[in-house]
């Protein structure tokens, strides 16, 4: 058996063991260990992806086409963040946590299915293996998301209207290549796709990008997402939001820049425009960046205000991809991987947040920053990193995917990453501020820090996060295996960042120096100013004043009043109308569908069917 076998082997023993014995008090830590194990088990097999592949036993026949899987370089970054969320989500869960929560034992077995499906996809040998595993991901994930019920489920629902109508989109791509090459090979897709018509090319990539792009939720796909992940209970909307939504970057990377080429999207010109196909996909993840970040700070939930910064990170992702140098590529990859580890540092913050407090409504909270100490520094350190400012791994990401966009001369792009930022600055200050700053809630006077079963694992994330702000090389030795799997230029590195001919960032002595400048402020406000006066958190203090519990005195509600006047009247009269819009169209598609298969139809299907065969008959008697 080989490396990838064994990851199957993990997968599906996990997903027995949990049916079996899932309801077990222990099934959790079970299940912990056994991601540990896989996550193990993708690591040792670093050196062999490095060099080449490692095919799997795994494989059948269709229509006379042998199928299979195979873990090349991009397949295993993908697999190394996929074991590893389910790692941290499982270990949060195993604990206090998931004794809490009703039917436990379907959240482990859904994750584990859901990983099941993710290591199918990414490792995927042909078109048609990535097709099954699509489908499977699309589906468990559904499950995943509307386990809870209530909200849920139509949420839910949504998301997998979405998912089937870019599944159709991807099915017929992949059966045009195959009724053009006779084969579902990768190989065979790229040694036709330079040959073929610019017609073709074009509905091939459209295709193919707005089938993957629905699952990124990529504009104007995008308004799935935050309402099914956010109802999602929170381990396991912290897996989905930390992977599940990057599983279609991956298929984008792979099927547009890996096989089609990023030259050959560059050679498609849109008329009248003046973009190409690469340049008009690196328009709409500009725009994915700015309008989800923007309509973020109008949230306040704190778990909506999140899955929404989720779509906008996306873009930068995407973006730092499509530049095609090997900064931004490897900026790029390095986003998919801080992304995952402070998101899902987040969103399992905020979920101790509601099990110690009931709530994640903004306006309901503030002041817990002496009531959960540990949450607010995973909090702080995830913020920091969502935002792209130094200490943390975020900076380190989008720098380098500025620094692509300014050094291939995309000044536009440049000021709309650095538009999306300013956004993500904003909103994650609110989010920080109305949770744990401010005045304390007198309902919340008793609430203590949530279990370390939970903490643990928050603090960790936030601590890989801090480490690979600090030494980023660590993170870029992985981006480094799925670059040279993409056939990306190579980007030279060292521990503490890069070094380009027209720029660099040693993160070594930029944190080192912030750290320094932090312990001789802290020295001083502790040690050598001595003029503070500590006020009760139920009191407040503003302006020079001290403010009594009486005083009906709260920044949180209406947070950016200045900018809700000029963002809300354009948020309410365009996004909220297209959604409706979009739900309209769903409900009325699905009554459609539902009068289709309804008995009373039998009849005119039976008439309609005999008059076509008749047609048929008739005319092939001619």
């Amino acid at each position: 058996m080989s490396e990838l076998d064994f990851l199957f082997a993990f997968a599906a023993v996990l997903i027995a063991g949990v049916m079996c014995c899932g309801r077990d008090g222990r099934a959790g830590w079970a299940a912990m260990a056994v991601y540990g194990a896989m996550l193990v088990a993708v690591m040792a097999a670093a050196g062999k992806v490095a060099g080449g592949s490692i095919p799997s036993a795994l494989g059948f026949s269709v229509l006379g086409h042998k199928i299979g899987w195979r873990m090349d370089g991009l397949g295993w970054f993908f697999s190394m963040l996929t074991a590893g969320a389910a790692f941290f989500a499982s270990w949060y869960a195993a604990g206090e946590w998931g004794r809490a929560q009703p039917g436990m034992k379907t959240q482990h077995l859904l994750l584990a299915l859901n990983v099941a499906a993710m290591l199918l996809l990414v490792n995927a040998g042909d078109l048609l293996s990535l097709f099954i595993g699509w489908e499977l991901v699309s589906w468990a994930a559904f499950a995943m998301m509307a386990q809870k019920g209530g909200p849920a489920q139509p949420a839910a629902m949504r998301y997998m209207i979405y998912a089937l109508a870019g599944a159709m989109a991807v099915l017929a791509g992949i059966m045009i290549v195959h009724a053009v090459t006779g084969s579902f090979a990768y190989k065979d897709f790229a040694a036709a796709f330079g040959a073929m018509s610019s017609g073709m090319k074009w509905l091939l990539a459209g295709l193919f990008a707005a089938g993957f792009g629905v699952k990124m939720a990529l504009m104007p796909f995008h308004l799935w997402q935050a309402a099914a992940y956010s109802e999602t209970p929170g381990a396991s909307s912290a897996f989905l939001n930390a992977v599940s939504a990057r599983m279609g970057l991956f298929a984008l990377i792979l099927v547009l820049v890996k096989v089609m080429g990023l030259s050959a999207l560059a050679g498609l010109h849109v008329p009248l425009i003046g973009l190409s196909a690469k340049g008009l996909l690196m328009w709409i993840a500009a725009f994915t960046m700015v309008i989800p970040t923007f309509i973020a700070l109008m949230q306040t939930d704190a778990r909506m205000l999140l899955t929404w910064h989720g779509i906008g990170q996306g873009g930068y992702m995407l973006l730092g991809v499509l530049v095609g140098t090997g900064l931004g590529t490897a900026g790029g990859l390095l986003h998919v991987f801080n992304y995952a580890t402070y998101q899902m540092a987040l969103f399992l913050a905020v979920t101790a947040v509601i099990h110690r407090t009931g709530t994640s409504d903004l306006d309901r909270l503030g002041g817990l920053i002496t009531r959960m100490p540990w949450t607010y520094v995973t909090l702080l350190m995830g913020i920091i990193g969502l935002a792209g400012l130094p200490p943390m791994n975020g900076f380190v990401s989008k720098w380098m995917i500025y620094r692509s966009l300014l050094d291939s001369g995309s000044a536009f792009l440049l000021i709309f990453a650095f538009v999306g930022t300013l956004g993500t600055i904003l909103s994650v200050y609110k989010l920080i501020h109305n949770i744990f700053l401010g005045r304390l809630r007198p309902q919340h006077e008793g609430v203590r820090e949530a279990p370390w079963s939970m903490v643990a694992p928050m603090l960790a994330l936030g601590g890989i996060g801090f480490v690979t702000g600090w030494f980023p090389g660590l993170a870029l030795n992985l981006t480094d295996i799925a670059q040279a799997a993409m056939g990306a230029p190579e980007l030279p590195h060292g521990l503490g960042g890069v070094a380009t001919a027209r720029g660099s960032l040693n993160m070594i002595w930029v944190v080192s120096i912030l750290l320094v400048a932090i312990g001789f402020g802290a020295i001083v406000f502790y040690f050598l100013g001595n003029r503070r006066y500590e006020v009760n958190q139920l009191n407040n203090y503003a302006g020079g004043h001290f403010l009594s519990p009486q005083v009906p005195y709260q920044f949180s509600h209406e947070f950016y009043p200045g900018l809700a006047r000029v963002i809300g009247p354009w948020y309410r009269g365009s996004i909220v109308r297209a959604e409706q819009g979009i739900g309209t169209l769903l409900d009325v598609s699905g009554d459609l569908w539902r009068g289709i298969y309804h008995l009373a139809w039998t009849p005119l299907y039976l008439l309609a069917a005999t008059v076509i065969a008749l047609g048929w008959a008739i005319m092939g008697g001619m």
